[in-house]
């Protein structure tokens, strides 16, 4: 199984001294973390795609290419690449480059998006997000297995006799996971291709992350890719740790309360009994984690966000070496205990990655 932690690059000023980093502090604090992942044996550093304040990650190939100059080891995927608003083209050429340059240590997250006026900005309609979903994916898909492409869609100007370049590595397309919240539609579309499901389930309850991941597993069986425990499942989930629980609740309220994405809400009490949302100490983060499986079954990739809501990087840097040190290595041991025979432990890794030792050399 792989474990990381994922970003999406918020700008939020710190509550505890009311200052918030610049978009260059922001920034190159996105690519410590990365590093810091590597250092502490992560798996997985991804990044997510946003083009409106308070974010900065408008450019993940950008940053992910500059990870990987830096890193041997680390698995580098988005935790949203926007399928609607980008040019799938685009998408193609960008990711296969990025893939080479990665030694093939790239995977990438696609999704719909949950900021509206990023549609126009870019020149489509919100309300036609689940065709652009649809239409854009199939013709990704097709780029990079096809060598010569003729297409005809809805959405973008016809192609015929295009190759998008360069090739994927080896002839092998980075690993898609389609990722999704609410969207039935997208489940539907990651079993079709027998691709990936990430179910990011940091504000939706267990039952609702039940029903997405099961809805996915019976379709990606029913068009013969496997069997429903064989489907790629991954899940998001966040979480605040020190080492006693109390010192965790109290130092994380405030963030907690002014947080742009559910401050001023339920209260952190309520707010973490309903969701994945864990703060306590490293034990009960390995406890709530190991729960996960009874919701979703064995699944193969786990990330978590530690690093939003104005939290100093010198704190996040510390809740990486506990996740890394206290957390990580139990929940691998527990998981691949668990884990029955014939179920994927990974995603299918990239040929060029199998070539390399351990350590990346």
């Amino acid at each position: 199984m792989e474990f990381g932690i994922f970003t999406v690059g918020d700008v939020t000023p710190d509550p505890a001294t009311g200052r918030a980093p610049t978009e260059h502090e922001r920034i190159r604090s996105m690519v410590t973390l990365a590093l810091k992942a590597e250092e502490v044996g992560l798996d997985v550093f991804a990044t997510g795609e946003h083009h409106n304040p308070p974010f900065v990650p408008s450019s993940p190939t950008t940053l992910l290419g500059y990870v990987a100059a830096r890193t041997r080891r680390l698995v580098l995927s988005t935790s949203t690449t926007l399928i609607t608003t980008n040019d799938p083209v685009k998408i193609a050429e960008d990711y296969s480059m990025l893939q080479h340059l990665a030694d093939g240590r790239v995977d990438l997250m696609l999704g719909r998006g949950n900021t509206p006026p990023v549609y126009p900005w870019f020149g489509q309609d919100i309300s036609q997000g689940i065709p652009l979903t649809v239409e854009n994916y199939g013709l990704l898909h097709k780029l990079w297995r096809d060598e010569v492409v003729d297409w005809k869609g809805h959405f973008r100007t016809p192609l015929e006799g295009f190759t998008a370049t360069p090739r994927p590595l080896d002839g092998v397309p980075p690993f898609v996971w389609h990722g999704s919240i609410r969207s039935r539609e997208i489940a539907e579309q990651a079993a079709y291709y027998g691709d990936g499901f990430f179910h990011n389930n940091i504000f939706w309850p267990s039952e609702h992350t039940r029903q997405m991941v099961t809805l996915y597993r019976e379709r990606y069986a029913h068009y013969g890719h496997g069997a429903p425990e064989q489907a790629i499942v991954g899940l998001g989930g966040q979480v605040f740790m020190r080492r006693r629980s109390q010192d965790a609740v109290r130092e994380f309220r405030p963030y907690f309360d002014n947080a742009p994405v559910y401050g001023h809400g339920p209260t952190l009490e309520e707010y973490t009994a309903r969701t994945p949302l864990t703060v306590g100490s490293p034990q009960q983060v390995v406890e709530r984690t190991l729960g996960f499986r009874e919701v979703a079954g064995d699944y193969q990739r786990q990330l978590f966000l530690m690093d939003h809501a104005g939290l100093p990087l010198k704190t996040v840097l510390e809740q990486l070496d506990m996740l890394g040190e206290e957390v990580v290595p139990v929940l691998r041991a527990e998981f691949a205990a668990l884990r029955p025979a014939g179920v994927p432990e990974t995603a299918p890794p990239h040929p060029a990655t199998l070539r390399r030792g351990p350590d990346g050399a």
